[in-house]
């Protein structure tokens, strides 16, 4: 892989501190930006840091809590005065299938992927300059029907149209707004909808894989290396694309 493709970016990643997040973290400082990541534990964060090593500064905040957002973009602000890229991967979901969905499922779900995804790209407006990248994390189950997932999907097809029309809004300004969409990817969020058994947790690993045209579930770097070239001048003229990265599940 050609290095230093980030070279002197500033970048930004919520709720980085595990799975996809850390995994892109790692990869955007090893090819050259200047790190930002969120999380909602000091603990969390200290441990991503850890991890990633150089070239990252770490600040605790709840992209849900609009008062965290403005600690974030104003320390951003007075440390770096930019952002080239944004990547809005804070996000999460549980299972409830309709008869038993509550009001707070839908609340925190929506909450968290839509709601804090709005306000934490607006509220980065004033940072971003021409050139800059904008990444929404979206899911391949936002486009095929999944049991049970139906909140969390609904909230994912929220996200593609925020994308579509967001390009409109910033029609001139030289801000690409991009959806990446992995499909299941082997991390400790994905294997806690299987409990704490490592048996329970491969076998789900091994059904989702069945689904998967190649056969296997992602790994989080794959993920990471896609949001890697949406991230760069790679993809200077993609804007408003939705980027499946799963495998070929979105497709079939």
């Amino acid at each position: 892989m050609i290095s230093d493709r980030l070279d002197d970016k500033i970048a930004l990643i919520t709720g980085a501190t595990s799975g996809i997040g850390l995994a892109t973290a790692k990869l955007f400082a090893a090819q050259g930006a200047r790190v930002y990541i969120t999380g909602r534990t000091l603990h969390a964060l200290k441990t991503a840091q850890d991890e990633i090593g150089g070239n990252v500064t770490c600040i605790q905040a709840d992209s849900t809590l609009i008062a965290d957002l403005d600690h974030v973009f104003e320390r951003i602000k007075t440390e770096a005065g930019r952002i080239d890229v944004l990547y809005a991967n804070a996000g999460g979901g549980t299972l409830l299938p309709l008869g038993q969905i509550t009001e707070q499922q839908v609340d925190d779900t929506f909450g968290l992927n839509v709601k804090a995804l709005i306000f934490t790209v607006q509220k980065a407006l004033p940072l971003l300059v021409s050139g800059s990248s904008v990444i929404l994390a979206g899911s391949s189950a936002s486009i095929a029907g999944t049991a049970a997932f139906s909140v969390y999907a609904a909230s994912k097809a929220a996200v593609r149209n925020l994308a579509r029309s967001w390009i409109l809004d910033l029609k001139g300004t030289g801000i690409r707004v991009n959806v990446l969409s992995p499909g299941p990817v082997h991390t400790p969020a994905l294997l806690a909808y299987a409990g704490d058994d490592p048996a329970h947790q491969q076998g789900m690993l091994d059904h989702l894989g069945t689904l998967v045209p190649m056969g296997r579930v992602g790994e989080a770097d794959e993920i990471a290396k896609a949001a890697l070239f949406l991230g760069s001048d790679d993809s200077s003229f993609v804007n408003g694309a939705e980027i499946f990265a799963d495998g070929g599940m979105a497709q079939v």
